[in-house]
């Protein structure tokens, strides 16, 4: 075979990460050497290469840059390991986000820009910027309008089970936009006690509260399911 897969690993990263790649056996490793610096980011004249084999066994260096990568005992799935010579570089250096100087906008800057996601819908009326739009603020507000803190609910999420509590909450909250009904179940089914984001909207045992839009929720005659009654059927 002309050309061989290989695994590259690199003394530079803190993970033990292995890239794979395939290459010709008739690059010199001068030139195998130039197409490593793409993939690990040290520099080709700073590089030791070292062959190890599928048991993780070292095989030999890879020191001369004039033969070629077919002159040397490697098959498919052998490892190419680059240790990085130069001494201003540090293990983990292209792995550390935070030296990433960050491109950032401010909420007015991005609203004036002209090539965003935001620009394109308000040029086209879509969404929000559509002249029938409605405000967020405001979805469920004709549902909610009907729910009373303390009424008995069943709660219908999509296809899930049906689920019975009592009616904690009924407004608008600081975690998302438009009206939000909070019930306390009857049992551990939820997924907070009334809080959210360290706000509190009502209290309740913790699993036992959740929030769910007001077209999920019917109110009425929803006593607590006996749990007994139904052992008596089985």
């Amino acid at each position: 075979m002309s050309t061989i897969n290989l695994f590259v690993t690199s003394s530079l990263s803190s993970q033990a990460i292995a890239r794979q790649a395939r290459f010709d056996k008739a690059l010199t490793i001068r030139q195998l050497k130039v197409k490593l610096e793409m993939m690990v980011g040290s520099s080709n004249s700073k590089m030791q290469l070292q062959l190890f084999d599928p048991r993780d066994k070292l095989a030999g260096d890879m020191a001369d840059d004039d033969a070629m990568l077919g002159a040397y005992p490697a098959e498919d799935n052998w490892r190419i390991h680059v240790v990085d010579l130069d001494p201003s570089k540090r293990v983990g250096e292209f792995e550390d986000l935070s030296q990433v100087e960050k491109f950032e906008l401010n909420e007015e800057q991005y609203d004036q820009r002209a090539d965003t996601v935001r620009s394109f819908k308000r040029n086209n009326k879509l969404g929000r910027f559509a002249d029938d739009a409605k405000d967020p603020n405001d979805e469920g507000k004709e549902e909610a309008a009907a729910i009373t803190v303390g009424q008995r609910c069943e709660v219908t999420v999509d296809a899930s089970m049906a689920k019975r509590g009592v009616v904690r909450f009924v407004g608008r909250t600081q975690f998302k936009p438009g009206y939000w009904v909070g019930v306390q179940y009857d049992e551990p089914l939820g997924k907070n006690n009334g809080s959210v984001d360290g706000v509190k909207y009502f209290v309740c045992p913790q699993s036992y509260g959740a929030f769910v839009r007001p077209s999920y929720v019917r109110v009425g005659d929803y006593p607590e399911v006996d749990l007994d009654s139904d052992l008596d059927e089985m």
